[in-house]
């Protein structure tokens, strides 16, 4: 036996499940919506089809991934003043122009979800922003955000955990 400690090798790190990775494809798509959106009020591009196709070209995915996501994000700017009004409505004690930039792209995905996706129920489009919020913004977003989407799904006349069946 010798006084001379072992040498301490380390164990093989095992990979964690990174916070920014989209767990599946729909997750995926609503992040890169998100982002779209985020970036589309900061710049506000006078042609939004060129944006969205020069947006989605930098992605890690080929643009036809992301369909579902660009559904989205035209969806979103096609009923923006709508949606931007119930985020008005339900925001009590709380100016539109305050909002992060980042929690108002994740509202207005969410919202447009809410409003005009019935193929989407409704606790899905609520539970996705509310992980995007966790992911992207901050404690208080998250439960700001939360506040938000649970005054709109009281208004809804649609069960909330399935899709509708028009």
């Amino acid at each position: 036996m010798s006084d001379t400690p072992e040498p301490v090798v380390p164990a093989e790190p095992v990979p964690a499940a990174d916070a920014n990775k989209p767990a599946n494809k729909r997750r995926a798509n609503r992040v890169a919506a998100m982002q779209f959106l985020y970036s589309w009020e900061t710049s506000h591009p006078k042609d939004n089809v060129a944006a969205v196709a020069e947006f989605y070209s930098a992605q890690e995915q080929p643009r036809e991934y992301y369909a579902f996501s660009e559904q989205l994000v035209f969806g979103v700017l096609e009923h923006r003043d709508e949606v931007d009004t119930v985020i008005r409505d339900c925001a009590q004690n709380w100016s539109f122009e305050r909002i992060a930039r980042v929690d108002l792209a994740i509202l207005r995905l969410a919202i447009h979800e809410l409003l005009h996706r019935r193929d989407i129920p409704p606790i899905v489009s609520i539970n996705e922003a509310i992980d995007l919020s966790k992911l992207y913004s901050t404690i208080e977003s998250k439960r700001f955000v939360n506040g938000i989407l649970d005054r709109i799904k009281g208004r809804l006349n649609r069960p909330l955990r399935e899709a509708a069946k028009d």
